[in-house]
């Protein structure tokens, strides 16, 4: 029995609670069980050095300086700027005053580039028969039926850039809608990726593989492509871009009132946007 006046021993005093960390407190004692740094919050880029700041600077600033130019000076002005080592793509975007809620006034289609796009298109085709023969032949990365389909739905298969159906295919194609139409790669008329039933397969085939592009209208009314590489000549970058443009002002829908294409945008992966006039 313990005397009155002994000191209680460590294991016989009552336990004390442990205050709460702070999520300050934690992120600390995180960043020290890590080796002393804070971890990088997820969706927030890492502090940009002082050279790469310059020169994204300075590229801007001659982007601002040159205002509104001709195709051919965007595309000399993009060279100019060019700062990485990888073949970087020329995109264009274009900003339509179309009213994006009304059914008649989206514009969706597609265009074969004549400099293509500079990279490999990898193609599908949904097809049976003979068509299977012919759609490989022409260079179809994928080409089947019921298959397919299995494959996509079962496995969530979705290794190619575009799809094509013949139209006695669409009906089963049809049940991929929630998983090709959220990735721009459904089948559809107006981007030319469906068939008809008397028109020859390979030379849709042919066409995609050698760079015919898709383009939609967003939500914004904004419409965004891919339309050759930095290493492409001038040349074949005015030629690529003007078929582009002449396509989307070719599918103007016909309630549209007023101004059709509000700008036009060029810019390189890595390069702010040149306004064109064009």
């Amino acid at each position: 029995m313990a005397k009155a006046n002994e000191t209680p021993k460590p294991s016989d005093a009552p336990a004390q609670p442990v205050a709460a960390l702070t999520s300050e407190q934690a992120a600390t004692a995180a960043a020290a069980k890590e080796g002393g740094t804070k971890k990088k919050r997820p969706g927030v880029a890492p502090r940009r050095g002082k050279k790469l700041r310059e020169k994204m600077a300075t590229a801007t600033n001659k982007v601002e300086k040159a205002g509104t130019v001709t195709l051919r000076q965007a595309i000399v002005l993009l060279k100019s700027i060019k700062r990485v080592k990888f073949d970087e793509t020329i995109e264009i975007h274009l900003n339509l005053g179309i009213d994006t809620t009304q059914q008649d006034q989206n514009v969706r289609g597609s265009t074969p580039l004549p400099h293509g796009i500079g990279k490999t298109v990898r193609v599908l085709v949904f097809c049976q028969g003979e068509n299977v023969n012919r759609a490989k032949e022409a260079g179809a990365d994928y080409a089947g039926g019921t298959e397919l389909i299995a494959k996509i739905q079962g496995e969530g298969w979705l290794d190619f850039d575009v799809a094509i159906a013949t139209q006695d295919m669409m009906g089963q194609v049809s049940r991929l809608g929630k998983l090709l139409g959220p990735r721009g790669l459904m089948p559809a008329p107006k981007a030319g990726t469906v068939v008809p039933a008397a028109a020859d397969v390979g030379n849709a085939v042919r066409e995609f593989k050698a760079g015919k592009v898709e383009y939609r209208a967003d939500k914004g009314g904004n419409v965004h492509a891919g339309v050759g590489k930095m290493s492409f000549e001038e040349d074949k970058l005015v030629a690529n871009i003007t078929t582009f443009v002449e396509s989307v002002r070719g599918a103007k829908p016909s309630g549209v009132k007023g101004n059709y294409v509000n700008s036009i945008t060029v810019s390189a992966t890595m390069s702010p946007g040149v306004r064109v006039n064009m």
